[in-house]
């Protein structure tokens, strides 16, 4: 402390020290010092005087706040012991253990009352709204329209924000649409009351309808009166349910139409229920075309006189709002399915168990579907691209009676096909049924083709995708699978029966009698013309317009539906729908970007190609058999060396051996059987194989195991010259058996050669009917057997391009001469 204030006084010394040397730096400065001490003097007591305020100054705060604190203290404690009352009696009233509790319930409650008094505005406002339509009503209609649509328009505003709300106000929301509701029964009641007394006094619906100027006029202004009545309603209808975003959307009553509707209805109900003769179960058409001539003979008069109105509605609405009054004729078409939905639902149950009543009521609303959808070109809405779906959909899909449809269409499908293939003559073959030169199918492909053509009118009408989709896999499809089923079933039938098994098993002659020869190729061209029958009628049905639109509907649905996982129709899935329509379906959605050509009936036109391959090739093996079975004693001749030459003058051979009679008596026969159950292409093609059949057995068999003479070789041309013959007769003009068989034709040639051809053999016919070259065997022996170039040389100058030089130099040692 000590040394604290010695550097105290040490700075003070300092300062002082300081400050004299600033002011006495000259002697006038010293003899000038009284004043500066005086100056001194003077700052001293003024700085006293300053302290001495500052003190009091610092006094009379401190004071000041003192009180200040003691009075915050005692309004901060008074508050305190306000909000412990007033949390008390919070508490108290609100019924809470804590204040914050209290505070809460207090809030809500006051919430509570801020909304009750935005309802009491609202119902203040409904309540003004109602009294002032109501006292227009009487005097002025047209202007008591304008607060009613205020007051729906808050009705339907209150509607639409509840969601968005949380499903506030409730009740508010009901109240107000039950308002709304009312005051608009009490304003239709006193329109459609205005609008009937008119059409009392035009006579509506009579034939004589009193058209006057005045009458039409004041029909008129009723009917306007009713759309601008509607119009609130019509507005949220579009908005809550537009056509585009709801399929299902129907389109209301125009208020004027329900109107003068009434009294068809009426009528309608009169000759349509109880036990009138007109309402008959199985006679639906019957109420169906009376609602047509409805149609017939009121639609002039809406066109004339409805439309004009609708189109001024129109210009005076909004775009949402235009369908409503695109059509007076569509409108008033829409008026009388009321009572269409009416009866078609007392019908339906009642004729749910008898399957001939549902089946033709189907029928005929899908007809009555089609007239009024092609004959009126209706539609709900004339600004969206959705087609009306019909009421036949309406009945079938909201209803739910389209799988206890599908059920007795398919009941009765399958019963007439078990009708068909049980009949006696269902296994005949059809000559008349189809084009001449057509391959003829059996009596049953026939019928169960016109079956199924019958099925698809039944269908074609429907206007859902999955309906039509179900029609043809559940029905049609399966139809045809269980044909094709009993058409292998027949063909397998055959190949075992034929087979040495079976043969065996059998042991009788008898049944082989109906296996062989044309019986048994009648069995196999019953499964072939069955099958090539149906696989055209598949094609043609794939081109069908038709199937052509249901295809390609059923590409983008799987298109869209890959991507969503969703079923293509129904509960079927792509997997599914492939496995009976084509497999496309199923390619085409793994690889969108390449899709393939594909049809409908691609696996079940697959099936039956398969089978008619099939049944073909065991026709042409069948006939290999036969023919091999009756050339086999040709075989056995081994006089083809000795033969006498013949004795008439043409030095020819007329005949053919004796060995061929069995051939040339069954070749002709079985032919000319397929010939007129075949088409000239299967015809030919099982022909050539047969032909070339039998050219390599006489090949191998005859031509390459003998030798021959002239006189020989000779007779075995004129045998095959035979065959072709009986062939060509067989199969008719054009079928030209020696070019199917030209390498035996080239082979006899060789084999033909003269030893020395003279001016006589030249142009000489052999029996093969080729011009004999003229040359000798020697020479051909000689060149033939020299190199292999002048082999081809010399067949080359043959005109023989279906020998090698091998089998030319073994047909020529097939010659005596050249042999020995």
């Amino acid at each position: 402390m000590a040394k604290e204030l010695i550097r105290h006084d040490s700075r003070e010394a300092v300062r002082v020290e300081d400050y004299l040397n600033d002011m006495i730096q000259t002697g006038q400065d010293l003899r000038n010092l009284d004043t500066i001490l005086q100056n001194l003097q003077s700052q001293q007591e003024l700085q006293r005087k300053q302290l001495h305020e500052a003190k009091n100054i610092l006094a009379h705060a401190t004071a000041a706040s003192k009180e200040h604190s003691e009075s915050v203290r005692k309004q901060a404690t008074a508050f305190k012991q306000q909000q412990q009352d007033l949390d008390k009696r919070l508490m108290t009233v609100t019924k809470s253990d804590t204040s914050e509790q209290a505070a809460k319930s207090f809030e809500m409650s006051m919430e509570r009352l801020r909304r009750l008094e935005i309802a009491k505005g609202y119902m203040g406002t409904l309540c003004e709204r109602s009294k002032e339509t109501l006292n227009l009503l009487a005097t002025s209609p047209r202007l008591a329209l304008r607060p009613y649509t205020r007051l729906r328009n808050i009705s339907s505003g209150l509607k639409l924000a509840q969601p968005a709300a949380e499903g506030a106000a409730p009740h508010l929301v009901a109240y107000t649409s039950q308002v709304a509701n009312n005051l608009r029964d009490q304003m239709t009641k006193v329109l459609d009351d205005n609008l009937e007394t008119v059409l009392t006094k035009m006579k509506w619906p009579g034939n004589e309808l009193n058209t006057s100027d005045d009458l039409i006029n004041e029909w008129s202004d009723a009917v306007e009166l009713l759309l601008e009545l509607q119009e609130p309603e019509l507005e949220n209808s579009a908005l809550a349910s537009s056509p585009e975003s709801a399929p299902r959307w129907e389109p209301p009553v125009l208020l004027p139409l329900m109107v003068m509707a009434r009294p068809l209805e009426l009528r309608f109900k009169y000759h349509f229920s109880g036990d009138r003769s007109t309402n008959r179960l199985d006679k639906p058409e019957y109420f169906l075309s009376h609602v047509i001539d409805l149609i017939n003979t009121h639609s002039d008069f809406f066109a004339i006189y409805l439309q004009p109105i609708l189109d001024r509605r129109a210009e005076l609405v909004d775009y949402n709002l235009r369908w409503a009054y695109a059509d007076a004729v569509s409108s008033f078409i829409t008026s009388l399915f009321p009572m269409l939905r009416q009866k078609m639902g007392s019908i339906l149950p009642r004729i749910a168990d008898h399957p001939q009543l549902l089946s033709h009521f189907i029928h005929e609303l899908m007809s009555f579907d089609t007239e009024i959808r092609d004959v009126w070109d209706y539609s709900q809405d004339r600004y969206s691209s959705e087609t009306w779906k019909g009421l036949t959909w309406e009945a079938l899909v909201k209803q739910g009676w389209f799988n206890h449809w599908l059920k007795v269409e398919k009941d009765f499908a399958l019963s007439r096909y078990q009708d068909i293939i049980e009949s006696a003559d269902s296994g005949e073959i059809d000559y008349y049924g189809v084009e001449p030169s057509a391959t003829k199918p059996t009596k049953a492909a026939i019928r169960v083709n016109d079956l199924l053509e019958t099925i698809t009118e039944r269908y074609r009408p429907l206007s859902s995708f999955s309906q039509k989709l179900r029609f043809l896999i559940d029905i049609q499809i399966t139809i045809f699978d269980q044909f094709h089923e009993r058409l292998r079933s027949g063909l397998e039938a055959y190949l075992a029966m034929t087979s040495t098994i079976g043969r065996t098993v059998q042991g009788s002659a008898g049944a082989d009698a109906s296996l062989e020869g044309v019986a048994g190729l009648e069995r196999l061209c019953r499964v072939y013309g069955s099958a090539e029958y149906l696989e055209r009628k598949m094609q043609d049905w794939s081109d069908d317009v038709f199937f052509l639109e249901l295809w390609s509907e059923l590409q983008e649905r799987v298109k869209q539906n890959s991507r969503t996982g969703r079923p293509v129709a129904g509960p079927m899935s792509v997997s599914d729908v492939a496995a009976r329509t084509s497999s496309v379906v199923a390619n085409n959605n793994e690889d969108g970007e390449n899709p393939t050509e594909g049809a409908l009936f691609d696996e079940t036109a697959s099936a039956y190609r398969g089978l008619k391959t099939r049944s073909e090739s065991i026709i042409i093996s069948t006939l290999i058999s036969s023919a091999q079975s009756a050339l086999r004693g040709y075989t056995r001749v081994s006089t083809w060396a000795s033969l006498s030459p013949p004795t008439n003058t043409s030095g020819q051979f007329s005949h053919p051996s004796i060995e061929l009679a069995t051939i040339l008596r069954e070749l002709p026969a079985e032919i000319s059987f397929l010939h007129r159950l075949l088409a000239m292409a299967p015809l030919r093609r099982i022909t050539r194989q047969l032909l070339l059949s039998i050219q390599s057995y006489i090949w191998d068999n005859v031509l390459m195991r003998n030798t021959f003479s002239i006189t020989g070789a000779s007779q075995l041309a004129a045998d095959v010259d035979n065959i072709c013959k009986v062939v060509d007769v067989a199969t008719g003009d054009g079928m030209e058996s020696r070019n199917v068989m030209r390498k035996l034709e080239d082979g006899l040639l060789l084999l033909n050669l003269k030893i020395k051809p003279t001016q006589k053999d030249h142009g000489a016919s052999t029996g093969a009917g080729d011009k004999t070259p003229d040359l000798s065997l020697w020479e051909a022996e000689k060149r033939i057997f020299a190199n292999n170039e002048s082999a081809r040389s010399l067949l080359a100058e043959l005109n023989i391009e279906t020998l090698t030089e091998a089998e030319a130099r073994a047909v020529l040692e097939r010659r005596v001469e050249v042999r020995g």
